[in-house]
């Protein structure tokens, strides 16, 4: 949109360098080219701007293809005004002298056009081709026919038009037959994934069998080691014994002849002190008989009498001390009554 201004009825232009401007009053031209900036009366002045910049149009639009399936179509065609003059005059670019404003929509009008003549060539070729064959290589093939035919199309060079470049940007199917196409790959995927799954539990499988391979050769040479040792062991403990038993025996027989020579010892010291002992009693025996023999001897010259007082005097030198003696009348009357049976006789 150019930049208007307003002095005493007068008004100012500036144009942007890509804007094609032409001021015409009445059938004389004025100004003709882009960027251009003048005074002008708004009462006599017939302007029109004109954009020479690349633009970009977007288009959607559907077709068929040859098995009667609904497809969509996204494509975006680049083009520009080669010709400003040419585009005036055939299409209602004139602003308004006050405001700047397009009177008119040309560039709807350029876009229309644009995408009437795509859309009819894009259903030219969907038309003879399958939906498989157009969602794998319809791309190329529908910007290819596009290309040529928006290069091939005689209204826009007589507009002034010109193609700079078309891309198509994708081909859908309907969301039923879409979801519908990609169910084989999704089950082949899901297959690759459900085999790998597999193959990586089948390998987890292998290798865990191999670990318990691995630990049941190891338990089982451990196993071996454990007996050899157990077998090592019994025979380190049997030579131990039979050393111990050697030992023992030996020691055995030491103490056997130690013993045997200490009862020879002991035995023949026995019959010496047995010798000494016996002959030691037949000493002391005949010394006693000896002093028997004399004490019969010596008492056998003294009286009965004396023998009896002798007698009471050992016993009484045998019998216990006594403290206290207390004597009833009978008993006092029997000893003095058998000391009176004596004494008579």
């Amino acid at each position: 949109m150019a930049d208007i201004t307003r002095r005493l009825g007068w008004r100012h232009l500036r144009g942007a360098p890509t804007a094609h401007i032409r001021h015409h009053r009445g059938e004389e031209l004025l100004h003709d080219g882009p960027g251009l900036s003048f005074w002008y009366r708004a009462l006599s002045a017939a302007l029109s701007e004109v954009p020479v910049d690349d633009r970009e149009l977007a288009m959607t639009f559907h077709a068929r293809t040859s098995d009667f399936q609904d497809i969509a179509v996204q494509a975006t065609v680049t083009y520009r005004v080669s010709d400003p003059a040419l585009a005036s005059a055939r299409l209602d670019f004139s602003i308004d002298p006050d405001t700047g404003i397009w009177r008119g929509a040309p560039l709807e009008q350029l876009g229309t056009l644009l995408t009437e003549s795509a859309q009819q060539h894009a259903l030219d070729v969907l038309a003879r081709t399958t939906l498989a064959s157009a969602l794998v290589d319809g791309v190329a093939s529908v910007r290819e026919r596009v290309a040529a035919g928006l290069a091939a199309e005689p209204r826009l060079p007589a507009t002034g038009i010109e193609v700079v470049a078309v891309r198509v940007v994708a081909l859908r199917p309907e969301p039923e037959v879409e979801r519908a196409l990609r169910t084989p790959a999704r089950e082949q995927i899901q297959q690759e994934a459900d085999r790998a799954t597999y193959e990586r539990r089948a390998v987890a499988v292998e290798r865990e069998r191999a670990i318990a391979e691995n630990e049941l050769a190891s338990q089982i040479e451990l196993a071996k080691r454990e007996e050899q040792l157990v077998e090592q062991r019994g025979t380190n403990t049997r030579r131990e014994a039979e050393e111990h038993a050697a030992a023992d025996a030996v020691r055995a027989e030491a103490e056997a002849a130690r013993t045997v020579k200490l009862a020879g010892a002991e035995a023949e010291r026995s019959v010496r002190l047995a010798r000494a002992e016996a002959e030691a009693a037949r000493e002391v025996g005949e010394a006693r008989a000896q002093a028997q023999a004399a004490w019969l001897r010596v008492h056998a010259d003294v009286d009965v009498s004396t023998l009896h007082a002798l007698t009471g005097s050992r016993l009484a030198e045998n019998l216990p001390s006594i403290d206290s003696l207390t004597i009833s009348p009978d008993v006092l009357t029997g000893l003095l009554a058998k000391l009176g049976v004596r004494d008579d006789a």
